[in-house]
């Protein structure tokens, strides 16, 4: 069997969803990091179309976090992150859906809305595992890799208020949704949590994120002041908690990053 492969942007929550999978199930693979631009051609010779993560397991090509997942639980069940009983199954999937369509892409506009004027933030964020030329590279070519992402995720300010408002109300749903448990569905964790979680990693910046992160102090002053604002809603303690009991260690063998 081949080791599964898996094309990611490091600090994708989308990326996060489909790497928290495999490191939950302690498979063993290879993360291969690509830089927002350059991966346009790579990602769409494999796919047909431009987004990540993208999964190579058994000779088949997956992409699209939810379906990552599918693939990862139909080869290893153990230990699970669907539910057993139908109905409980269904609700997961449903709240799986509902925060990668309704949370997801609002937050990482509102949060894009606030770091793209910063290049030397970004580019570093995104090169953090990369080696100095690859460093130096994606620098240079940032200013023309910004417009592209500007216009294909519509990081406007009305668009970028819109975002956060949405934000808020997934927020809200997720905690509407909690059982007594602490959980979203039943009385263990599922993928309806790690989604969530995964999601609003960017906000809650949890220590056991896989990759190093800027302290608050680094951020764009706008960005640390609205992010103060956002961890005030009681769903980032909910995050918190769930990377610290769930997130456990990585079980890549091997990363690269691809330019």
């Amino acid at each position: 069997m081949n080791t599964p492969v898996l094309w990611q942007f490091a600090l994708s929550h989308y990326a996060e969803k489909a790497r928290w999978a495999l490191d939950f199930k302690g498979v063993p693979y290879i993360r291969r990091s690509l830089l927002p631009g350059p991966h346009i051609g790579r990602i769409q010779k494999m796919t047909g179309q431009t987004a990540t993560p993208v999964l190579e397991l058994d000779g088949a090509i997956i992409h699209d976090s939810t379906r990552v997942i599918e693939a990862i639980e139909k080869k290893w069940p153990e230990p699970p992150l669907y539910p057993a009983v139908p109905k409980d199954l269904e609700r997961a999937l449903a709240l799986e859906d509902f925060f990668d369509e309704e949370l997801g892409p609002y937050l990482r506009r509102w949060g894009y809305f606030y770091l793209l004027p910063h290049s030397s933030i970004v580019a570093s964020m995104f090169t953090s595992q990369a080696p100095l030329s690859k460093k130096i590279l994606f620098r240079a070519m940032f200013p023309f890799v910004r417009p592209l992402m500007i216009k294909k995720m519509r990081i406007y300010p009305a668009d970028a208020e819109e975002a956060r408002k949405k934000t808020i109300a997934a927020l809200d749903r997720l905690i509407a949704e909690l059982q007594p448990s602490g959980y979203l569905v039943g009385d263990r964790f599922t993928v309806a949590d790690l989604t969530a979680a995964a999601l609003f990693w960017p906000v809650a910046m949890p220590k056991e994120f896989p990759y190093p992160l800027p302290s608050p102090s680094e951020l764009p002053a706008p960005m640390a002041e609205a992010r103060v604002k956002m961890l005030e809603h009681p769903a980032a303690k909910w995050v918190a908690g769930i990377y610290q009991c769930h997130r456990g260690k990585s079980s890549a063998i091997a990363e690269e990053t691809v330019i």
